[in-house]
């Protein structure tokens, strides 16, 4: 059967406008996009938390390393009681004992969690290399990282000791500059 050009012209034009989407598949998708979203949410969330957390371990680290390298080397054996002496370079060296980030404040947020550290004055501590007054050099120090967003329920601290402590409340203030805390349990 001959079909004349004008018939298999028009027909085409109809398949042609028939290509496209239809509000049903448009809605389709976005419903697809929202129960995919709705499931990789809270995993999203938990990842950037043990990241967060990681972090915040990390930083603790630091802190004790940076303690530790003062101590030895430029407070005659006592710790800075400020993380902002620890972020004062000791003359001739451009770099701090900490990083910036850590030590350009005495209370830091980092990776959504808040770093402090502290250690009590003693009297008969030196003055350092690094510009801190004779007697305000610490015995020992405490450090705490707790998180800044709600929900996040991993709490850690460190002491003069170097062991980094786990707990789902704050351990700064139940954290002993030297020694074992009354709550918490002891990192691996």
């Amino acid at each position: 059967m001959l079909v004349s050009p004008h018939v298999a012209g028009r027909s085409r034009r109809r398949r042609g406008r028939a290509d496209g989407f239809a509000l049903i598949d448009v809605i389709f998708v976005a419903g697809m996009i929202a129960l995919l979203s709705m499931i990789a949410l809270p995993r999203l969330l938990m990842a950037q938390q043990s990241a967060g957390a990681a972090s915040a371990i990390g930083s603790l680290r630091a802190i004790n390393s940076g303690q530790l390298v003062y101590a030895l080397t430029c407070a005659a054996g006592f710790y800075a009681p400020r993380l902002t002496v620890l972020g004062q370079p000791p003359p001739g060296s451009r770099d701090p004992f900490v990083s910036y980030n850590l030590g350009y404040s005495d209370t830091v947020t980092r990776s959504n969690y808040i770093i402090q550290m502290s250690g009590g004055s003693y009297a008969g501590a030196p003055a350092a290399c690094n510009g801190m007054a004779a007697g305000d050099g610490a015995q020992a120090f405490k450090s705490a990282a707790d998180p800044a967003q709600p929900g996040n329920v991993r709490f850690f601290g460190s002491n003069a000791n170097g062991q980094i402590w786990e707990n789902n409340s704050t351990l700064f203030g139940a954290m002993p500059e030297i020694g074992t805390p009354a709550v918490g349990a002891p990192l691996h």
